[in-house]
């Protein structure tokens, strides 16, 4: 009988093992930026190529508001176990720190896992309408006196940072209109409600948006007939970058697990070439490039800030 029952039991432990893998908690993707965006697409091209790689489930969510700070904030205080991921762009990560004293996360909150993508900064108007290209949108500005909007994905961010320097340098006022994220500002752009917007170039080609810039040192392979603002008097080059952060604390073994995963999902064809039509090309950087990135962006955005001489509630 006690060896029936050994038998029974050493045939079970498989099955028990294959039970609780399938019982590991699931891992979220928070996305600090609306549904529908570009950063939110990415995440839902990611997550299912690196569940093949975790053998669980990953989940995105969408935690929204104050450009990105409340889902960062929420990353920040998740448990350091690997089940709560941030994808993040540019501006929660590398500009609110020098905007908000109030910030309720410090950059040491967070391990970079892997950056996932950096394309440049594209200015966008609605397909028929005044603006055209720099000359006309700073001529409308003028004769707007201070009526000529602008859309972003919220005070802080990297639509709203780009259109202050572009409104210094052009000498003229422009009105800020911030918003949840990038796809609320596109209905905006298309209703009429704003008059240019600047973000990755995803949103261009999928609703049939007129390009008014590119900021870029030089054009692009993926827009090559559109001028740079360089090219038409305004050295305006910037990039918007995105990558995967876990809570700061979370044990080595389970980090290395991660990037493992997030490297393997931006090799899969499927996520290659769903980037491709957002026309943001997969950019990986391994955890230790892209903390040194990282770092630079912190640098290069906090004279930014300083020299455009943004306040809270601008």
């Amino acid at each position: 009988m006690r060896l029936a029952l050994l038998f029974l039991t050493a045939l079970a432990l498989p099955f028990a093992a294959s039970g609780d893998a399938r019982a590991q908690p699931s891992t979220t993707i928070v996305v600090n930026f609306g549904a529908g965006g570009s950063a939110d697409r990415m995440a839902r091209l990611l997550a299912p190529v690196m569940s093949e790689l975790l053998s669980t489930p990953v989940i995105v969510k969408n935690t929204t508001g104050a450009a990105g700070v409340i889902g960062a904030a929420e990353v920040a205080r998740a448990r350091p176990d690997g089940t709560t991921l941030l994808l993040s762009t540019t501006g929660p990560m590398a500009i609110q720190p020098h905007i908000r004293s109030d910030l309720p996360y410090r950059m040491a909150d967070f391990v970079p896992l892997c950056q996932i993508a950096d394309a440049p900064v594209m200015m966008m108007a609605a397909p028929t309408g005044p603006v055209r290209d720099a000359a006309s949108l700073v001529a409308q500005a003028r004769a707007a006196r201070g009526g000529f909007t602008y859309g972003s994905a919220g005070q802080g961010s990297i639509p709203h940072i780009v259109m202050v320097e572009m409104a210094r340098r052009a000498n003229v006022e422009m009105t800020h209109v911030p918003f949840r994220g990038s796809a609320e500002a596109v209905i905006s752009l298309l209703r009429g409600d704003v008059m240019v917007y600047s973000d990755l170039p995803g949103p261009l080609r999928a609703n049939n948006l007129h390009p008014v810039g590119v900021m870029a040192a030089e054009r692009t392979a993926e827009f090559p007939e559109v001028p740079t603002l360089r090219e038409q008097g305004f050295d305006l080059v910037h990039s918007i970058w995105a990558g995967l952060f876990a809570p700061a604390g979370t044990p080595i073994p389970v980090l290395d697990r991660l990037q493992a995963a997030c490297e393997y999902g931006l090799q899969r064809p499927p996520v290659i070439e769903g980037f491709r039509r957002l026309d943001t090309p997969v950019v990986f950087r391994d955890p230790a490039a892209f903390y040194a990135f990282w770092q630079a962006e912190l640098a290069k955005f906090e004279v930014i800030v300083r020299e455009s001489g943004i306040r809270p509630g601008d």
